[in-house]
């Protein structure tokens, strides 16, 4: 055992710490997997309808499509280690209540989706939290087998959690089910409070929550090829939420199960999960691209809705919902490697959180729509229309292949550049600033030029600036200004900070176009708009700083005013 623990996948739980948490998320995981199985056994006995068992999947991913994105953000500004276990109380509460309404005997349909709706919000504020403390409890060789862990742990849980709901719900009832799930997560606070976090000395961060939510906004608004992995994971989602929106209706209306049965079908959803992540994902990504890997997943999905219509042999059914967790798990990870392949590493933690933002709110959607079918429709015409919509929507595959993030280069550009006067030093929080350049270009290359600064335009954009625009000199001839527009002045450092090396190719062509006798000039402002009714200026003592992101010349000009 010792050895197994010294390398390989489980060298992390060597760690005391690390090990404390991962038990204490398992623990919390099953909980809340139980919790989940317990609650939709309640609502199917106190209302049956397909619309109402739909709005449970609904109310469970709402909140992440409401909150993942600015808990995405909160979790690089607060201390992390306070969120969790606040959230975790958060979460203790929202169970805490749902226990108590059932053991009062004034639970109904309306009070569940609401405490499912406040146990998804904790839920979606600690997801974020959970993968990014991580790296301050392990070492770097340590790492990798947290990440495997980490991956097991939602395994684990999603096996273990429905079929022990399953198993307690004729036992102790629904109500103590709810109580014990209160338990677990007043155990992962003390857990939580157990880990004694290296105090590391305080900085002023670069970047407030506003600028980190709105940055994030305009990545996704000027990176195509997260856009277009973005839209296949929406699309994905808003089918693949027919499983979880209707399997409930079918196995316990259709096939009557119990309480045990129920539980060993959401258990066997996970199962089949768990066999595609260990057994089946490494082989057929050795012999499919990443594009017919998800169009052959998406077309074994839409055989699980056929097969949905029509299997009514409860054992033969755990097969069915075992199938649908290996095209589901096969297609969404390959989706989720595309996205973590488009994004560059200062912007994962925000753009992973706005990935299950969408992914979260077309699931949400789709669980109303597919439960609205099925209430007007019936279970089995809403199950076919799924199927061959899915299958339509795989057309969607062609113009929008995400072959292309195999051969992504995101590989961050050395931070080199030469070191500038500046009259005034800007306080991180001073801005806007306003970046110029002016560039005197041949007509005959006016096209091309037009061309290149369409891709500039959205390096600076995606990368912190919220305007850009290019100015044709009308005193001057053939000469353009490029304005930049960052909302402050630690924008514009990271500006710098983040550019890949693609990006810096790029940029670097710019010199390409540029036929004047000088170098191109770089000039900047401070905006002190808010400063005119005072009619006074901060004097700051003269500083060097790094060169911006747009490294154009080795002589330039900065001015502050």
């Amino acid at each position: 055992m010792n050895e197994n623990l010294n390398a390989g996948p489980f060298a992390a739980l060597r760690n005391p710490a690390y090990r404390t948490l991962w038990f204490a998320s398992i623990l919390s995981g099953t909980c809340v997997a139980a919790y989940d199985c317990a609650a939709v056994w309640a609502m199917y006995k106190l209302n049956p309808s397909p619309l109402f068992l739909s709005l449970m999947s609904t109310v469970a991913a709402l909140p992440f499509f409401l909150f993942i994105l600015p808990a995405g953000a909160l979790v690089d500004i607060v201390d992390r280690r306070k969120l969790l276990w606040v959230m975790n109380l958060w979460l203790a509460v929202a169970a805490g209540l749902l226990a108590v309404f059932a053991s009062l005997r004034i639970l109904n349909p309306y009070l569940i989706l609401s405490c499912v709706f406040l146990l998804g919000i904790g839920l979606a504020f600690t997801a974020p939290a959970w993968p990014a403390i991580v790296p301050e409890v392990v070492s770097g060789e340590e790492l990798p087998s947290a990440t495997t862990l980490g991956s097991l742990q939602l395994t684990i849980s999603g096996i273990i959690g429905p079929t022990v709901g399953g198993i307690l719900l004729p036992l102790i009832g629904a109500s103590w089910i709810f109580t014990l799930t209160t338990v677990c997560f007043l155990v992962v606070i003390l857990a939580v409070l157990g880990w004694k976090r290296k105090v590391r000395p305080e900085r002023l961060p670069l970047e407030n929550f506003l600028e980190s939510f709105f940055t994030a906004i305009r990545y996704v608004q000027n990176a195509p090829g997260i856009k277009v992995v973005l839209a296949r994971n929406t699309v994905f989602a808003f089918f693949i939420s027919l499983i979880p929106a209707l399997i409930p209706v079918v196995g316990l209306k259709e096939l009557e199960l119990t309480a045990l049965g129920c539980g060993m079908m959401f258990s066997s959803v996970a199962a089949g999960a768990a066999l595609a992540a260990v057994f089946v994902a490494a082989w057929v990504r050795a012999h499919f691209s990443p594009n017919i890997l998800t169009i052959v997943a998406n077309f074994l999905i839409a055989v699980v809705y056929l097969l949905m219509a029509f299997v009514r042999d409860q054992m033969l059914f755990m097969y069915v919902a075992a199938l649908a967790g290996i095209g589901w798990t096969l297609s969404a990870s390959e989706l989720w490697i595309a996205g973590q392949r488009a994004m560059p590493d200062w912007a994962r933690g925000r753009m992973s959180a706005t990935f299950i933002m969408f992914s979260q709110g077309a699931m949400a959607l789709g669980g109303i729509a597919w439960g609205l079918a099925a209430a007007v429709y019936g279970v089995e015409h809403t199950l076919f229309a799924g199927a061959g919509l899915l299958i339509l929507s795989l057309l969607v595959a062609i113009p929008l292949s995400i072959n292309f993030t195999s051969t992504l280069d995101l590989e961050p550009a050395p931070v080199t550049g030469f070191s500038h006067k500046l009259v005034n030093l800007p306080r991180p929080t001073d801005g806007p600033v306003a970046i110029h350049y002016d560039i005197e270009m041949d007509r005959e290359h006016e096209r091309e030029f037009l061309q290149t600064m369409k891709h500039v335009r959205m390096v600076h954009l995606r990368n912190g600036a919220f305007s850009w625009r290019l100015h044709e000199d009308l005193g001057r001839l053939n000469t353009f200004r490029i304005e930049i527009m960052v909302p402050s002045w630690s924008q514009y450092i990271l500006q710098y900070e983040r550019l890949t090396k693609a990006e810096k190719i790029i940029l670097e062509r710019v010199k390409g176009f540029h036929v004047g006798e000088s170098s191109i000039e770089e000039r900047m402002f401070l905006c002190v708009n808010k400063e005119l009714h005072s009619h006074r200026r901060v004097e700051r003592p003269s500083s060097t700083v790094s060169t911006s992101p747009f490294d154009l010349s080795s002589s330039r000009l900065h001015e502050a005013s």
